[in-house]
């Protein structure tokens, strides 16, 4: 799987978290493993491990597996991190039957731009959950057309870095294939202090809700639930995500 810049660049790894403080997914997947009562998670890409650290402070045996090295070493880094297993790798790379839940957060959904590995990365999870575990995920519903806002002017947002400075980051996208299905764009981190600017393309997969439903029912499991933001409404117009519960079947 091909890595973005902004997940193996040590400079962009160390501001990534001054971006979304307070987020409503990390909040709703913390919810959701205190209601199923998960008492072991893993978080697959699991980036600086806030979520993941989050998990085990509320007492659940952690496992983080992310393959990019600049994020799990900002991860390491953070209050809580001993009591979280940390594993560079991919899905494949959990034991088998280790845990009642898994969590896919930050859109990995759709960072797994290639349909064959999310396959196989949905096949992996089946494999690490215990008998009637559950996976959690969240995906833009491409109906949404979210991308259309990804402009310098509509995205632009200044955040404060690790060292007490500032830095500006936007989206640009650079091309839009299949009416959505597939988004390229660039995401700059601009540091006003030194000039200095980092760009990272990515590619990111826009699947519909009939396509991942497809998916986990051909990886083995059972979708339960599907809402359409993090208030837990449905899908549908003026909602932006598409966030699976399915359990293993």
């Amino acid at each position: 799987m091909t890595l973005f810049r902004e997940f193996t660049d040590p400079r962009m790894a160390a501001v990534y978290d001054a971006l979304g403080p307070g987020r409503a997914d990390t909040d709703f997947y913390l919810e959701l493993a205190a209601e199923l009562a998960a008492s072991s998670v893993v978080d697959i890409g699991c980036g600086t491990g806030l979520l993941a650290c989050e998990l085990a402070q509320r007492g659940h045996a952690v496992t983080g597996v992310d393959p990019a090295a600049a994020m799990l070493e900002v991860a390491r880094q953070r209050p809580g991190t001993d009591r979280v297993r940390w594993i560079e790798g991919e899905a494949t790379a959990l034991d088998p039957g280790m845990a009642d839940l898994a969590i896919m957060s930050g859109h990995v959904a759709q960072v797994i731009a290639d349909d064959a590995r999310w396959q196989a990365t949905l096949d992996a999870t089946r494999e690490a959950l215990r008998p009637g575990g559950r996976v959690a995920f969240e995906s833009r519903d491409p109906a949404a057309r979210g991308w259309e806002a990804w402009t310098r002017l509509d995205s632009l947002r200044t955040a404060d870095d690790a060292a007490g400075g500032q830095f500006e980051w936007w989206y640009e996208v650079t091309e839009v294939v299949g009416d959505g299905a597939r988004v390229r764009c660039e995401v700059h981190y601009r540091f006003p202090a030194t000039g200095e600017e980092l760009v990272s393309d990515n590619e990111l997969r826009f699947r519909s809700r009939t396509e991942l439903t497809r998916a986990l029912t051909l990886a083995g499991f059972t979708v339960e639930r599907v809402w359409g933001d993090w208030d837990r409404r449905p899908p549908g117009p003026g909602r932006p995500e598409l966030i699976f519960v399915a359990v293993r079947a």
